[in-house]
């Protein structure tokens, strides 16, 4: 078995539009290669939109939902000129993501995709999940498995933090937050972003505030648990008391909460070799400071597969969805039975 798949990712951070051209082949295993891969970013209009999704009306909310679909269609077919494809696999980007109430929507239509490339589109990947009593995340832990074998735990560091424990039994789930909730901060002082990391490694936590996070009841939970931006500001922002913390002292207790909480569950689960990617893995003071609090061995990968490793997945689930091989794990979601997610748009 062989395919070219192209892989499609927007994450919580509202960096852009990741886009991975990917080739799959199976022999005894499956393995990888991304030929190709960009990010397109977003203009301030659609960031602004798609940050303040879950609030517009129910017109607005459905012009998004065609408008990012027209966007994404639009820059596949500039990026795939040419490219052999089988098919596309669209994550699209999460608005609403309330598992316990059985809801979830993920916006960029793939009708909308299917129609302008004129490709077969898999879409809607949460959704059954979600109907079968799940969390519909996290997603990524069946690529983990069947891709990266050699790591005990791969820990993706985006908008929020999570892990994936492939060893035997696969466990999976969101640890906290991370890019989101430094990116609120950071943004109050005028930049996109703390850069390596900085802000935080210049300024000094206060541990009445790290200890009130730490605190907070989701970090008592056992798994299936996942996050979403409505936590992040019902939740967590409200425990945060802005009047009482200057932003440096908000920004430092951040990341002494985040990699507390990241290398507990990597002590926890006693992990000899971990694999980490998303933007997290380019702040250098947050990666050492999870490096200060682990024994873990932690791997750093190149570039393409710390930026495109949640695009390459996503290729990779559709891919599983195309054979009607399962591609949400109910060990990891807490879903009735392991599932086919996935809507196919055939163009």
């Amino acid at each position: 078995m062989e395919f070219f798949v192209i892989g499609l990712m927007s994450g919580t951070s509202l960096d852009g539009l990741d886009i991975a051209y990917c080739h799959f082949k199976y022999s005894d295993k499956w393995s990888f290669e991304i030929l190709k891969a960009e990010t397109v970013a977003y203009d301030e209009d659609l960031i602004n939109r798609l940050r303040n999704s879950t609030n517009l009306s129910a017109y607005q909310f459905v012009k998004l939902h065609k408008d990012l679909g027209d966007f994404i269609g639009n820059e596949v077919n500039k990026f795939k000129n040419g490219l052999k494809v089988d098919f596309i696999a669209s994550h699209g980007h999460t608005s609403f993501h309330l598992p316990e109430e059985r809801i979830n929507f993920q916006l960029g239509n793939g009708a909308t995709i299917a129609a302008i490339t004129k490709m077969p589109v898999i879409c809607d990947f949460r959704s059954l999940d979600i109907a079968l009593n799940g969390q519909g995340a996290p997603l990524v832990p069946v690529g983990d498995k069947l891709l990266f074998s050699d790591y005990d735990a791969l820990l993706n560091i985006g908008g929020f933090a999570n892990v994936s424990f492939v060893k035997n039994f696969v466990i999976a789930y969101d640890i906290s937050p991370a890019n989101f909730a430094l990116n609120f901060f950071v943004r109050k002082i005028g930049l996109e972003y703390d850069k390596n990391g900085d802000i935080g490694r210049q300024s000094k936590s206060d541990e009445q505030l790290v200890e009130k996070l730490n605190s907070l009841h989701f970090y008592k939970t056992k798994s299936p648990k996942s996050l979403s931006d409505h936590w992040f500001y019902e939740t967590f922002l409200k425990a945060v008391d802005e009047q009482k913390y200057s932003l440096n002292e908000i920004i430092a207790s951040l990341y002494e909460h985040i990699s507390t909480q990241i290398s507990e569950e990597l002590n926890k689960k006693k992990v000899k070799k971990c694999l980490i990617t998303g933007g997290g893995a380019y702040n250098i003071f947050l990666v050492d400071l999870i490096k200060s609090k682990t024994t873990a061995e932690i791997v750093i990968p190149d570039k393409i597969i710390v930026e495109y490793k949640e695009a390459l997945i996503f290729a990779f689930l559709g891919l599983l969805r195309w054979i009607q091989q399962p591609n949400c794990l109910s060990s990891v979601t807490g879903a009735d039975y392991d599932n086919i997610g996935g809507s196919i748009y055939l163009g």
